[in-house]
């Protein structure tokens, strides 16, 4: 199975044993929109809810912390996911929360695990079948190996250490005009701006008009315009933690593996007055 599947494929494999098709989405804080209520009134054939915005470390300091492998374990065991399972993540969501869900699965073992190229949006808008109402399923033992943590994510520290020694790049997903601070965070009380010294590269420029990724070349492009330099390490950073694992994903297509995710993002970074910040489109 490829990393990135197509409604085509997805369609002539349902039902196979072993697949598993998850719904992975989730919308930003204060959208009146209900992916569980959205869930449950349409959904790709045999997909199971996966909850996504519930499988965060309510123990932890950093906001949308991601969750301990106890934690990823436990909610993929009640969805009856066992870790060799192959799975395909999909999305109705303008963040593009699959890639969260990737990222997760990533970060604790999982290898075989793929995204729907354009998510329910395409799949319906080709007329193919929904089902609607919500599917028990029999928990299943799960073993979570964070094996890779370490290296797939950065902290707060990290980060601001990495502002002097540059020894990775950051590239920062949110839009040009939050990038810049030229207009407000969603979230109360959040600082205009970004991380000093990173570049910008809005997660919707790596999408085609019908909600597809882009091609390998156009990806590779994207990455380029935005002052990145594909031979050195990247870490990718975002608002709450959901569009900085698009880039991850695009990354990964492009087959770069030396990657990392700031885990707090914006949401940390920008609530601390004590953290350095710049604004302006360059940075």
């Amino acid at each position: 199975m490829q990393d990135l599947v197509s409604t085509l494929w997805l369609a002539d494999h349902i039902g196979e044993s072993g697949l598993v098709i998850l719904d992975a989405s989730a919308h930003l804080p204060g959208s009146p929109r209900n992916a569980a209520a959205e869930f449950a009134s349409a959904h790709i054939p045999a997909a199971r809810y996966m909850a996504l915005k519930s499988i965060i470390d309510h123990g932890s300091e950093v906001p949308s912390a991601l969750p301990t492998a106890m934690q990823f374990a436990s909610h993929m065991a009640q969805l009856g996911v066992s870790e060799t399972a192959r799975i395909v993540l999909y999305d109705d969501s303008d963040i593009r929360s699959a890639a969260r869900a990737w990222f997760m699965c990533q970060m604790h073992g999982m290898r075989n695990i793929a995204i729907l190229d354009g998510g329910l949006g395409k799949w319906r808008a080709e007329k193919r079948r929904v089902e609607s109402g919500t599917h028990s399923v029999k928990a299943t033992p799960f073993v979570a190996n964070r094996r890779a943590s370490d290296s797939m994510v950065r902290s707060k520290a990290q980060m601001l250490a990495n502002i002097d020694s540059k020894a990775e790049q950051v590239v920062d997903a949110r839009g040009a005009a939050r990038f810049a601070g030229d207009a407000p965070e969603p979230r109360e009380g959040m600082r205009p701006g970004h991380i000093p010294g990173s570049r910008n590269l809005p997660f919707t420029q790596l999408f085609n008009d019908d909600g597809t990724y882009k091609s390998r070349d156009d990806l590779r492009a994207a990455f380029l315009s935005a002052g990145i330099d594909l031979d050195r390490p990247i870490i990718a950073t975002c608002g709450s933690g959901v569009t900085a694992s698009v880039l991850l994903f695009a990354l990964h297509l492009l087959g770069k593996k030396d990657t990392a995710f700031y885990d707090g993002s914006w949401a940390e970074w920008g609530a601390d007055g004590s953290l350095p910040m710049s604004k302006g489109a360059v940075a």
